[in-house]
């Protein structure tokens, strides 16, 4: 192990372990500058609201100043912010908070260094539990850019050299924005000038009462859509609504003459030739750098930082006496602070991560969390092998586990529960009550051979099978495909598994959900299907019958305590292999054996009793732990030492769900968090990633292509074996495609629209660009109008003679507005807000524009879905309305 020695309370000199955040005698100015400022006007923090919501403050003279609402996500880029967000856990009656503060790249020390102070006195106001970030201009995590939805804007200077920030209604304008990302927009104002522009990404000149949209020609649509959002947020933020948004594609500026005539007043004439862009935001890294904890403590007056372990980590290393640093590969330091540590440790926390980024020579855009014991951040929970929150009631339910064996609480499912509350049946992994329709077929010389339905339930460690479960969900089919793998079946039996799921999956219009599922780790639901009678056989099935061959001695494990999660599994019979938690069945020539452990309850000997009349028709003779006859001890080969004792009961925590978009629509595929897991989030162009921790689900949108679908589920595998907490490689991975998601699915995600997919693709038009499984059906995809005429084109970075769609308006369906409304056309929102009644699109009601909106821009522009919408009362609509610009 290594260690180093730090000198936190003492001047530092060039060369020191701090960054200028906390550089010698300045920061020992700015600290007493700070601190006087503060003694003498507390109201700064009496003012800070600890309701859930956000709230921004710029530092100004060593002092906080609110900034206004309506200037959220503007930055400047010479001045430091403080960003307070407090927000509801769906996991917890506790409100969860993060602290972070901002570095503009020009920003001085003194206010980096107030800035610093400042966040630590806002977490000791609020008792010490936010969790605190430090993010440097241009290297956001993801929790930070998830705050703006429309996206950031650096804006140039700053507050102490005279910048303003937002004024509302004021036109005095003349800026240029250099817009860049797909999924958390960043723009950046650059220089007025052509010489700014490229062909890659998309630009906005801003003149006051005009903004007028570039689009590079190789910019995609999803760029595009984002780079309009933000222009109608400057638009109706800064200008009350009142400013004119115009689109030029590039490379076609000709068929927008007087839009180019404002660009070239300001800009002069275009040159023929522009540079290439850079690459947008690199996809995050999967966990391929080792994870390293480091015990901070004092000795002899200095502060000693000394390497403790390496990935995997367990929570009993973290010491509550203490601090310790969390060193995530180099791309983000954690900083822990136990409840006992010094009050001098946990105020210094922060400090002493910048001082261990330049001690480690790592880049000083690395990122900083700091957090204290019982308030530590989803991700830093993850990157342990367990967590087990102390005390842990709230939430759905406590889930147990007793040693080696799981135990899962009986829960009676109410099939309509699980569907009107389906956080239910996500936190229990079960979308109904298991009584659906079943059909299970084996993998014979890789062809599907139909199993016997007497002998369903009845599985072999040798082979692969295929279940078909069919159940009903508001009165339509809903079908999910298990793949079972047997822990010693071929791998060429594994490949023709997955491959005749596909063809059952073609067979249904791609609407099952498929399910991997791994001998040994079977989800509930998959258990529940077989009523108690699941089993395990060693070997391979045989293959005439189908049916158990009843030859020598047999050992059975048994687990759980009613049909929904019983099973049994053949394990080596001999002593070493019984456990004192569980059943197990003996099975020898003449008798079988019942061995209750001293830890099993009554409900486990039933179910155990139950399963046995499947495994052997021969007499049961029941024997207790502690009184086996000689018999039993002879048919496993002779008495041995085995697991005996009730292990410590321990509570699973409910971890917090994350998200990943997979795409290749940059020309190369990428894996990238997303910040929030919302609905609004599932991008029906790429393949979505969401991780419960008990499962993984790749959520395939309607417009994915093959090579995200392909490259999705193998970075799914490589997720989980690459993972720093020691994941089990085993994890359940979903198959769900857009439209047909379970409620074990959308349980994770708030306020779940139904309807939101409901219509899409219901067009006479169709492509062949859609995600397809092999030999399946092709999901249509919806198309754009270009100048009134219909076009198939879209987008595609790696096919730069693609040809440009000018403006984007969806042709596919819309849901009607109210019942008795007839269907609407829908328009894009530059053409249906911020117009007069006469420069509306024919046939259009002014009254009502939000009608002809497509549903993705509806909820864009609203803040709310569709659905969602129609169910608010008249009012409500109004108001959200007259927020949104709609007059």
């Amino acid at each position: 192990m290594t260690s180093f020695h730090m000198e936190p309370r003492r001047q530092s000199k060039s060369g020191s372990l701090w960054s200028k955040e906390r550089d010698g005698p300045s920061f020992r100015n700015t600290q007493h500058l700070v601190a006087t400022k503060m003694n003498n006007d507390r109201r700064s923090f009496r003012n800070i609201n600890k309701k859930p919501g956000l709230q921004i403050w710029s530092i100004n003279d060593m002092q906080m100043s609110p900034v206004p609402a309506r200037s959220y996500g503007n930055f400047f880029e010479g001045d430091c912010y403080i960003v307070l967000n407090i927000r509801e856990s769906k996991y917890s009656t506790q409100l969860a908070s993060d602290i972070h503060y901002w570095i503009g790249k020009t920003s001085s020390q003194d206010e980096q260094g107030a800035a610093a102070i400042l966040v630590t006195q806002i977490d000791d106001h609020l008792g010490g539990l936010p969790v605190q970030h430090r993010e440097v201009q241009g290297y956001e995590s993801i929790r930070f850019k998830s705050y703006f939805k429309n996206g950031i804007i650096y804006k140039k200077g700053g507050v102490a050299s005279g910048f303003k920030h937002v004024v509302t209604n004021s036109y005095n304008v003349l800026r240029l924005l250099h817009v860049k990302g797909r999924k958390n927009v960043i723009a950046t104002e650059v220089d007025v000038s052509w010489a700014s522009f490229n062909n890659d990404d998309i630009f906005l000149l801003d003149v006051g009462k005009a903004i007028v949209q570039w689009s590079g020609p190789q910019s995609n649509r999803k760029e595009m859509l984002k780079a309009i959002l933000l222009a109608q947020d400057i638009r109706d933020r800064e200008r009350g609504g009142r400013a004119q948004i115009g689109i030029v594609e590039g490379g076609h500026e000709q068929d927008s003459p007087e839009l180019m005539k404002i660009m070239t007043s300001v800009l002069g004439p275009k040159p023929s030739q522009l540079k290439r862009g850079t690459p947008d935001d690199q996809a995050d890294g999967m966990f391929t750098d080792i994870i390293r904890l480091y015990h901070v403590y004092e000795q002899s007056g200095n502060l000693v930082v000394q390497e403790v372990a390496v990935q995997p980590l367990t929570q009993d290393l973290l010491l509550s006496s203490d601090c310790y640093i969390l060193d995530h590969g180099g791309s983000c330091v954690m900083v822990w602070k136990g409840k006992n540590a010094s009050p001098a440790e946990r105020k210094g926390a922060l400090n002493r991560a910048v001082g261990f980024i330049k001690a480690k020579n790592y880049p000083s855009i690395t990122r900083v969390e700091v957090m204290a014991e019982g308030g530590e951040s989803a991700m830093f929970k993850q990157l342990f092998q367990s967590w087990t929150e102390k005390g842990q009631t709230h939430g759905l339910g406590t889930t147990h586990s007793f040693g080696k064996i799981a135990k899962v609480d009986q829960v009676k499912f109410d099939v309509m529960q699980l569907h009107a509350r389906p956080e239910l049946a996500a936190y229990h992994r079960m979308v109904d009550d298991a009584c659906g329709d079943v059909k299970v077929w084996r993998i014979e010389k890789l062809e599907l051979a139909e199993v016997k339905p007497r002998t369903y339930g009845q599985f072999y460690g040798g082979d692969c099978y295929l279940v078909l479960y069919t159940y009903q969900k508001a009165g339509q089919p809903q079908y999910i495909i298990y793949m079972w793998q047997g822990r010693h079946a071929t791998q060429d039996e594994i490949t023709a598994c997955a491959f005749q799921a596909v063809n059952i999956d073609n067979q249904f219009n791609g609407a099952p959900v498929q399910v991997r599922v791994v001998m040994g780790k079977e989800p509930r639901h998959f258990l529940a299907i077989f009523k108690g009678k699941f089993i395990i056989f060693e070997g391979g099935t045989g293959r005439s019958s189908g049916a158990y061959l009843d030859s020598g001695v047999k050992l059975f494990q048994v687990r759980g305590t009613d049909e929904m999660n019983t099973m049994a599994t053949e394990v080596p019979p001999k002593a070493a292999s019984l456990n004192s938690n569980d059943v197990f069945l003996l099975k020898t020539n003449h008798i079988c054996y019942l061995w209750y452990g001293k830890g099993c309850n009554g409900d486990e000997r039933v179910m155990g009793r139950s399963i046995s009349d499947v495994i052997s028709r021969q007499e049961k003779q029941v024997v207790t732990e502690g009184q086996e006859p000689h018999e039993f001890w002879i048919s496993l080969g002779g008495k041995a030492p085995y697991a005996c004792g009730r292990e410590f009961e321990e509570e699973k925590p409910a971890y917090s769900p994350r998200l990943f978009e997979c795409s290749n629509q940059t020309g190369q595929f990428r894996m990238t968090e997303v910040g929030d897991v919302a609905q609004c989030d599932l991008d029906e162009e790429d393949v979505m990633l969401l991780d419960t921790w008990h499962d993984i689900f790749l959520w395939v949108g309607k417009l994915a292509n093959e090579v995200e679908t392909r490259e999705s589920w193998r970075s799914a595998v490589e997720y989980l074996r690459s993972h720093p907490a020691g994941r089990d490689p085993d994890t359940p991975i979903i198959f769900v495609k857009q439209g047909h998601e379970p409620p074990t699915f959308t349980g994770w995600f708030n306020a779940w629209d139904p309807l939101k997919w409901s219509e899409l693709g219901n067009t006479d038009l169709t492509t062949t660009d859609g995600y397809r499984a092999p030999g399946g059906p092709t999901s249509p995809i919806p198309f754009y109008r270009v100048h009134g005429d219909v076009s198939a084109r879209r987008s595609n970075p790696s096919s730069p003679s693609t040809p440009r769609v000018q403006h984007f308006v969806p042709l596919s369906p819309i849901r009607n507005y109210s019942p008795t409304q007839p269907r609407a056309k829908a328009f894009s929102p530059e053409h249906l807000l911020g117009k007069d009644p006469s420069e509306l699109p024919e046939g259009v009601d002014a009254t009502q524009r939000e009608v002809y909106l497509s549903d993705e821009d509806f909820e864009n522009v609203i803040g709310t879905s569709r659905a969602d919408f129609l169910r608010l009362p008249k009012w409500r609509q109004d108001d959200l309305k007259k927020k949104a610009g709609i007059f």
